[in-house]
């Protein structure tokens, strides 16, 4: 059976979907030395998910600096503090890579945050939402194209928490892990589907929502 995929997925189904959240190990990183070993073995991986977390700013003004990294490989997710590691030598390496492939969502505007604690050149990255759009979706969010993939949910109530707390919160790390973790899945189905043609992609108009949750 082909998997049912929609052009744009109904938000509002969303709530109802089981929650996926990151079962594997997630590593706090505070220092360089930690930073070193965690960048060793995120490079010998063949894939890696990647994101950025910010302390929200709930006044006008410029935004706060990122505070997070979150690269994560199948099983391990490394937390790389950056408001007190900042661009490390090997926060450093590991983006400019040029050999694993990093997979995110809106990486424009993480790299463009990254670009602000210093200089850097961008290695070997991948955007989720080119790749969406080559089958014909349309939704750009990361947790409406989980839901109309895996229909599943990927929960966002730590969004806009303290990312500069002094120590993370358990439900701070496994959001954080959770994000960069998801986008490998997605995109290993959106190769999976693009390469087989394993789907039927139904496209809604801009004033209809689909009102069926997608065949997992």
């Amino acid at each position: 059976m082909k998997k049912t995929i929609y052009s744009k997925y109904d938000k509002s189904l969303i709530a109802d979907l089981p929650r996926v959240v990151f079962e594997g190990r997630i590593v706090v990183v505070l220092t360089e030395r930690e930073a070193e070993k965690a960048v060793s073995y995120l490079l010998s991986q063949d894939i890696l998910g990647v994101d950025t977390e910010t302390r929200p700013s709930f006044k006008k003004g410029p935004m706060n600096p990122v505070a997070l990294l979150q690269v994560s490989s199948h099983e391990v997710c490394f937390l790389f503090r950056l408001n007190q590691l900042g661009l490390s030598p090997s926060v450093k390496r590991l983006l400019e890579d040029t050999t694993v492939p990093k997979i995110g969502l809106s990486l424009r505007d993480d790299l463009g945050s990254l670009h602000k604690l210093g200089n850097f050149e961008g290695g070997y990255f991948i955007d989720l939402q080119d790749h969406v759009r080559e089958i014909g979706v349309e939704d750009m969010s990361l947790q409406k194209l989980y839901a109309n993939f895996f229909g599943q949910r990927i929960s966002k109530r730590e969004r806009l928490s303290n990312w500069e707390a002094d120590i993370l919160k358990d439900k701070q790390k496994a959001y954080a892990a959770t994000d960069a973790w998801t986008c490998i899945l997605l995109y290993e189905e959106l190769m999976r589907l693009e390469q087989t043609g394993d789907y039927e992609l139904i496209k809604i108009k801009e004033d209809v929502q689909a009102n069926t949750t997608p065949q997992g």
